[in-house]
Order: structure tokens, then C-alpha cells, then sequence
């Protein structure tokens, strides 16, 4: 049975596989307060994520090693079947999230790159393609993309999730400062960087 974690259980899931390869082969188990002490983390926390992802170790030994591997691997999406992504909308911070190679850690593939201006199409940014807007849709339904980013401005925001939506796109990424509507098929996150920025501001003034 799928299980739902949290955003913060789910950015330590790369870190504990990552350690977990680097065992050596004979290690054939490994106990959640061995990882929590090599990777300088709480025990209870470590302990809840790994039962929330894999259930419960077997006592004094821990968890088999690789079958602990395997169950993380496989909520990452089993990071050898990633979920395919475009993003529309080149400017600056389209094309850093292009160029960003910790996405495949969560089993997210961005392909391609999408925009309206002359310049940046037939180029690259991140070792990816810039394709015009009118390929977007032809793009989509011939390379099985089932995730979109959008980072375009508020304006034209609800119109590029509209085209998605008509892609058989289901999961959105929005960058954008607008609320888009979506059938309830389709999942939305929204990231709010202004808001994200506030919220440090707020912290360190405590």
C-alpha cells in the first residue's frame, strides 16, 4: 500500500538511499540508529521515516539492507522510470530549474524548455531544448509528459494550464503569482517564492 509522508520525511529519502549504497556488500542489515548516527540525525526521527516508507525492522538487526533500498527507491518513483517534465517559460528561473540535475533524485526527468520568444527558441539551456509554444501540445502528447512547470507571468498563467490540462498533463508545478483552476484530476503545487522569502525574513527577526 502506497503510504503518504511528509515534504520534509520525502527530501531525506535521497540522502538514506545514498548512504545505504555506499555500505559496504557484506553488510547485510542496518539498524535505523546507525543511519540516524552516520548521517547526523535524530534517532525518532529516522525511526519515523523509514516505518512510515518500510514499516517496522526486525529487532536487534534493522532493517535488510536491500530491501530497505528497493522500498525507498520505489516511493522515489523508482527513480529508473522517472516521470517525464516541460517546462514554459525560458527566462532566468525556467532555465535554472532546466539546468538542475537534483530532480532525477526524485524520480523527475525535465526534458524540454517552451517560450515565445525568437531568441531563445532552437537554443539550449542546461544541456535542454527550447522549443516554441505552438510545439508544446504535439511535444507532450508524443513524449508522455505527465508533469508541467509553469514560469511564465500571471498573465498567461491559467492559459499554458489550460493547454495542459488538454495534454493529459496531471501533475502542475506553478511559479507563477496566480491561482489556476483545474479539474480535480489534476494536481496543483503552488510555489509562492515571495512568500517563502517573508517567511525567512519573519524567522530571523525572532
Amino acid at each position: 500500500m502506497r503510504r503518504t509522508v511528509s515534504r520534509a520525511t520525502l527530501g531525506r529519502v535521497p540522502v538514506y538511499l545514498k548512504y545505504l549504497k555506499s555500505l559496504p556488500e557484506a553488510d547485510k542489515y542496518v539498524s535505523a540508529t546507525k543511519i540516524a548516527s552516520s548521517l547526523k540525525l535524530g534517532d525518532v526521527l529516522v525511526r519515523k521515516d523509514l516505518q512510515m516508507i518500510s514499516g517496522d525492522g526486525k529487532p536487534k538487526v534493522g532493517y535488510e539492507k536491500n530491501d530497505l533500498i528497493a522500498k525507498l527507491s520505489e516511493y522515489l518513483e523508482n527513480v529508473d522510470k522517472k516521470n517525464r517534465a516541460v517546462i514554459v517559460g525560458a527566462g532566468k528561473l525556467g532555465c535554472a530549474l532546466l539546468g538542475y540535475p537534483g530532480f532525477s533524485d526524485f524520480g523527475v526527468d525535465i526534458v524540454a524548455a517552451f517560450d515565445n520568444d525568437e531568441k531563445k527558441i532552437g537554443t539550449e539551456a542546461g544541456g535542454k531544448h527550447i522549443y516554441s509554444v505552438n510545439e508544446f501540445k504535439s511535444f507532450c502528447k508524443e513524449n508522455g509528459i505527465n508533469i508541467g512547470i509553469i514560469t511564465v507571468p500571471a498573465f498567461c498563467a491559467q492559459a499554458i494550464c489550460d493547454e495542459m490540462v488538454e495534454c493529459g498533463i496531471k501533475a502542475i508545478w506553478n511559479f507563477g503569482p496566480a491561482s489556476l483552476n483545474v479539474p480535480d484530476t489534476v494536481i496543483v503545487q503552488q510555489e509562492n517564492l515571495a512568500l517563502s522569502l517573508a517567511y525567512l525574513n519573519v524567522l530571523i527577526k525572532d
